[in-house]
Parts: C-alpha cells; sequence; structure tokens
C-alpha cells in the first residue's frame, strides 16, 4: 500500500514538473536588454516578484568588475521573455574586508537621493584613509560624499547614474572633492537600493468640486468699481474788453 502511494506521488511531481516552461530573464532598458538566464515556470504570474543576481562580469566581460553584484525583479512577462528592473547592486563581503586593513579608518554614509528622471534611491558609498584620520574630518568627509552624491543624481537620469556608480566615476569625485579635508585612498559605492522606481508623483491635480469657476465676462464687467468721472470746471468769465486807440471816435475826446 505505501508503495502505490508513493509511486502516485511520484507520478504527480513528475507531471507538475512537465507543465514547467523556460522564460528568458532580460536585463532593463539600461543594460541594453541583455540576456540573464533562464527561469522555470507553470505560470507566467509567478514569475512576476522574482530576483535575479548577475555579476558586472556577466555582463561586461570585464573580470576587474566581477565582485560587483546587480540585482533585478521581474516586473512583467511578454511571451517567453521575463521583462525585469534594476532594483539594487551590492559588493561581496571579501572584497570589502580586503580594502580594510589596520591603521586606516573607513568612514560610511548612508544617503538617499532623487535622480533627474524621479528615481528615489538609497545609496552606501564608503572612504577609506591610508592612516586614522580625527571624528571631525570623518563628519566632513561624510558632509562632502553626500552633497556630491546628491549632486550628481540630480544631474544624471538613472541609467546614467547607476553606470557612474559601476564604472568608479561617482567614486573618483567623491575622492577629488575631498582631497582638500583629507587624501582618500580609495571610494567605493559598496550598495545601492531603489526603493521608488520611475518619475515621482507630482502635485495632486484640483478636483472639479475645488475649482473656482472664472466670472462671466459682463460679470466682471459689473464687478468693476466705476472711477469718480473728474469735475467739470466751468468757463471762468473774461474781464470786459478794452476799446483799442484804433476804435476811439472823436467824441470821446470831447468827453474827457
Amino acid at each position: 500500500m505505501a508503495e502505490k502511494k508513493t509511486r502516485a506521488a511520484a507520478r504527480k511531481m513528475k507531471d507538475k514538473w512537465k507543465a514547467k516552461v523556460w522564460y528568458n530573464l532580460l536585463a532593463p532598458e539600461m543594460f541594453n536588454k541583455q540576456l540573464l538566464g533562464e527561469t522555470l515556470a507553470d505560470e507566467p504570474a509567478k514569475l512576476v516578484g522574482r530576483v535575479a543576481e548577475v555579476t558586472v562580469q556577466d555582463l561586461t566581460g570585464d573580470f576587474s568588475k566581477m565582485h560587483i553584484k546587480l540585482h533585478f525583479r521581474v516586473n512583467r512577462v511578454q511571451g517567453q521573455d521575463a521583462l525585469t528592473q534594476f532594483v539594487g547592486h551590492d559588493m561581496t563581503s571579501d572584497y570589502i574586508r580586503r580594502l580594510t586593513r589596520r591603521k586606516r579608518t573607513r568612514t560610511d554614509l548612508v544617503v538617499e537621493l532623487v535622480t533627474k528622471d524621479g528615481w528615489r534611491m538609497r545609496v552606501k558609498p564608503m572612504a577609506i584613509t591610508d592612516r586614522r584620520i580625527q571624528a571631525s574630518k570623518q563628519r566632513a568627509v561624510r558632509t562632502i560624499m553626500a552633497n556630491v552624491a546628491r549632486q550628481s543624481a540630480a544631474d544624471q537620469t538613472a541609467g546614467e547614474f547607476v553606470k557612474s556608480i559601476i564604472s568608479g566615476e561617482l567614486a573618483k569625485s567623491i575622492a577629488i572633492a575631498c582631497k582638500p579635508i583629507q587624501p582618500i585612498s580609495r571610494v567605493e559605492v559598496r550598495k545601492s537600493e531603489v526603493y521608488v522606481a520611475g518619475e515621482a508623483p507630482g502635485p495632486p491635480e484640483p478636483s472639479p468640486a475645488e475649482e473656482v469657476p472664472e466670472p462671466a465676462p459682463e460679470a466682471a464687467e459689473a464687478a468693476k468699481p466705476e472711477e469718480p468721472s473728474a469735475p467739470t470746471q466751468e468757463p471762468a468769465e473774461s474781464p470786459p474788453e478794452e476799446p483799442s486807440p484804433e476804435e476811439l471816435k472823436p467824441e470821446d475826446f470831447e468827453s474827457l
């Protein structure tokens, strides 16, 4: 009896496995929709939400970037293709441990920023000096790192900003900005997280009930205050004209 149950369960599992289909995992537009790998699912709806982890070496073939891991989440399925979205990256723990040595100071920071196209991200850079530094210098370095990261994100789209993190351009900009305070031997963005993808919502539009109707032109003219008319001035009486010498008559001389 137990053997029959085992065979039935094995047959059921076999049939369930046959119902599954292979789907292609594609990278988002910022990575040119490269093929990340394949995954199995019996229904396309079950793919949404899955997270794939790929190293930069797998995408670009650059051996020096093998310690950077990219995370992609499936957001929709089109046919046999599962389209993904970038949700963050991190670095391997052995690489970070290798950077930290004795008699050095590691300054960590967590900064939230918004990209040019409205993506909201959380970035965690770190700066390592070749010697120990004071706490006041560490605070100054953190302030500079936050300002440079926010400004860089505000000037770039999400794709451009992620590429600057992976290529090391952002780390280079931070190291140059911190040089007047303290020379930095190494800067790395060890982790990033996307918590709002796409454009940030704008201000809500007013509802029809809140909209104030514009007054009609006739009502607007009637509502205008009447301008006081200027008082009319009566013409002043002109003095009597005296006769000119030419108009005097001889009789007038006799009366004098």
